[in-house]
């Protein structure tokens, strides 16, 4: 077990995965962490959505590669077996910070649970379409939603990626 900072200075994005499926028990952790992300007011306004199931993983695949402007023969999810998507209230002022907190807290819990992860866009574009529209109705989400973005989730194929050097410019202070 790491302590918070060390796992915030060691994870990264992963871009490679193996097929192998993450266990139930792991995905259910990492949403648990982006539940407990700190929102807005407290108002908890978003939703999270876990896909495991291949057919409907490989159309959400496809969907952002149309929105990307890529072949759909490229995976921007970098074929990783499960993708946890983060929705928020339409209306919300708050919703872009809010959901991208649950996604930075989710990112580090894959990293404590071994599973590399990497936030993938375009879910706002996604969510707009009427193919997206259809998503949320079978997964029983009704009302006005955002899509706030994507998490890759999968075991990594290869060697865990190394942080960069930090820049070293970036802090400032005022005292």
């Amino acid at each position: 077990m790491t302590t918070l900072l060390e796992g915030m200075m060691a994870r990264r994005s992963v871009r490679s995965y193996k097929s192998t499926p993450v266990p139930r028990e792991i995905l259910e952790k990492i949403i648990e962490a982006g539940r407990w992300a700190a929102s807005g007011k407290n108002r908890q306004s978003c939703k999270i959505i876990c896909v495991t199931n291949k057919e409907l993983r490989d159309r959400i695949s496809e969907m952002n590669c149309r929105i990307g402007g890529w072949s759909d023969t490229m995976d921007p999810f970098y074929g990783a077996p499960a993708i946890i998507i983060v929705l928020a209230e339409k209306e919300w002022r708050n919703r872009v910070y809010d959901g991208t907190l649950i996604l930075g807290n989710m990112m580090l819990e894959a990293y404590e649970q071994g599973v590399g992860s990497c936030w993938i866009h375009r879910a706002k574009e996604e969510f707009e379409s009427p193919e997206g529209q259809e998503i949320l109705k079978m997964a029983g989400i009704e009302g006005e939603w955002e899509g706030i973005g994507h998490l890759a989730v999968g075991y990594i194929e290869g060697p865990f990626p190394k942080a960069p050097r930090r820049k070293g410019n970036e802090v400032y202070w005022i005292e």
